[in-house]
């Protein structure tokens, strides 16, 4: 059995979280000019943006010790921010779980979501996706040693299983198991799973490998992801020139080397820099 930080293929340890580290200061474009009347042109003459993003997940979104987020999602939307001619300083992070993202892009609460968003056919119905801009999948999150030898989703029949509610991990997880304990937020998976109420918590494994890194020596990762979970930027449906703007921003990202220097300064300092998946262009 594999521990924590063995991950399939690309994801292996090579060092501690910095959980405090600030966004990259991506350069701001200055003056960016956009067509009259598109959210680009609305977002960069207010000069500010809000992005719902997660405030609990290690490596991708979490409050760092001044109460902003820190982590891979965040520097994804910074770097948007900044095509826009919006500094960092400028931009308002709402904390958005995985029930509540697409309420907060219908609803304009938010302008974009950047939160370990797996892209579904479900979710495009309410609302559109840029990306993906990485690609995880799902795994299971063990007690160390792992005392029940869970190796994979067909070791739970008869077994609970803690997962966030509103989450692809949630319908996943329901083909092996009708004992799911749905919370809100993983991080309050594990005091169950440390009590025995559970034997595994469930979600994408890069998630699971930054919780198993803040609690070290508690949990492993069982190491066999078993779906494909395409991480993509939730926008308000039918925004055409946003979304492909967003996707012109990460392909950029991808060839010049900013995407891959954001995943060293965050999720990089545990995992393995990927490869960046194809921006999907539907």
């Amino acid at each position: 059995m594999l521990s924590a930080i063995a991950l399939a293929g690309v994801l292996t340890l090579s060092a501690c979280t910095d959980s405090a580290a600030k966004p990259t200061a991506a350069p701001v474009e200055k003056a960016p000019t956009f067509a009259a009347g598109t959210t680009m042109a609305k977002l960069s003459e207010a000069g500010s943006i809000t992005i719902g993003t997660k405030f609990d997940q290690p490596l991708f979104g979490l409050r760092g010790p001044d109460g902003q987020p820190v982590g891979f999602d965040v520097e994804m939307g910074t770097l948007i921010a900044s095509k826009l001619g919006i500094p960092a300083d400028k931009i308002k992070w709402t904390e958005t779980v995985s029930a509540n993202r697409e309420p907060f892009i219908q609803n304009g609460q938010v302008d974009l979501v950047v939160a370990t968003y797996t892209i579904n056919d479900t979710r495009k119905q309410v609302v559109d996706f840029a990306g993906p801009y990485y690609e995880a999948g799902q795994d299971l999150l063990v007690l160390a040693g792992n005392p029940d030898k869970i190796k994979g989703p067909e070791d739970l029949a008869g077994k609970s299983v803690c997962t966030v509610s509103g989450s692809t991990s949630e319908k996943n997880i329901t083909a092996y198991t009708d004992k799911v304990l749905a919370t809100d937020t993983y991080s309050n998976c594990l005091g169950p799973l440390r009590s025995g109420e559970v034997v595994a918590v469930t979600t994408d494994n890069v998630i699971l490998a930054g919780l198993a890194d803040q609690n070290a020596g508690e949990f492993e990762v069982v190491d066999k992801p078993f779906t494909k979970e395409p991480y993509g930027i939730g926008l308000k449906k039918g925004d055409t020139e946003f979304r492909t703007f967003i996707n012109d921003t990460l392909e950029e990202s991808f060839k010049d080397g900013t995407w891959a220097k954001a995943w060293e300064k965050t999720a990089g300092t545990v995992l393995e820099t990927p490869t960046p998946p194809a921006v999907n262009r539907y």
